[in-house]
């Protein structure tokens, strides 16, 4: 794949979907991840750093996050704001009653979605997402949460595509060869909460979009087989009864 080509095609689409919907420019999360500087990197290129508006939203998060991201945001020239999310977070835990930890932890994803809604609307903006197709596939965001954007740049790429897509950009070397983790809690990473790597998963998928069996252990095939299915419901609106009128 000419990946110089697919950034071209990805900020064209950028600077059409925003000039459709009326809006200036995009509002997106900055978490250090390469999912999120490429996201970022595509609408600095589409409409330009005065235009994305990035947000750093800490939520108990760990200092060594806090230093990808501003990594990120010197490396395409913007100037985040900084939301402390932990305080609500914890004046909402302190109002609920006592629930799972992951219910617990996709808390803070949903607090980030409220977020940015509040800057792309302040800003005549919309919500980039920042999810790729492996993790879209499986269900791996938080419903409402990093899963309620307007627009998913990414959502068609595998794992290794933004990877590819980030050398192409410019992304910071630290920022592509990190472990990918959503932040939720310390020593999270993403394949550690997948239970298998995205590039299995990538491999899995890619033969399944190709109509062939995967060349995989069973296993990890059933795993994914059974994240698709389980997660189904992520990837659809909400159902509507269907009300017959004689």
């Amino acid at each position: 794949m000419d990946y110089s080509k697919l950034a071209d095609e990805l900020v064209l689409w950028l600077q059409e979907t925003a000039r459709g919907a009326g809006m200036q420019g995009y509002a997106l999360g900055l978490s250090g991840g390469i999912d999120s500087a490429v996201s970022a990197a595509l609408a600095v290129r589409a409409v330009g750093p005065e235009n994305v508006w990035a947000a750093w939203l800490p939520c108990h998060s760990l200092e060594e996050d806090a230093a990808y991201a501003r990594m990120v945001a010197e490396a395409l020239h913007l100037n985040p704001a900084t939301v402390d999310l932990g305080p609500a977070f914890d004046a909402l835990m302190a109002a609920l009653p006592a629930g799972t930890d992951m219910a617990r932890a996709n808390i803070k994803p949903r607090l980030r979605m409220t977020t940015l809604y509040y800057l792309a609307q302040s800003n005549h903006a919309l919500v980039l997402g920042t999810g790729n197709k492996p993790e879209i596939t499986v269900g791996y965001f938080t419903k409402y949460g990093d899963g309620g954007v307007d627009l998913e740049p990414l959502g068609e790429l595998y794992k290794r595509d933004v990877r590819a897509l980030a050398r192409v950009l410019g992304i910071p070397k630290p920022i592509i060869t990190r472990a990918p983790t959503a932040g939720l809690w310390p020593d999270q990473t993403d394949e550690g909460e997948l239970g298998i790597t995205y590039d299995l998963l990538d491999a899995i998928l890619e033969a399944w979009e190709a109509g062939v069996d995967p060349d995989a252990p069973p296993e990890a095939i059933a795993r994914v087989r059974q994240m698709f299915i389980a997660s189904a419901h992520k990837r659809a609106m909400p159902p509507v009864f269907s009300v017959e009128r004689h």
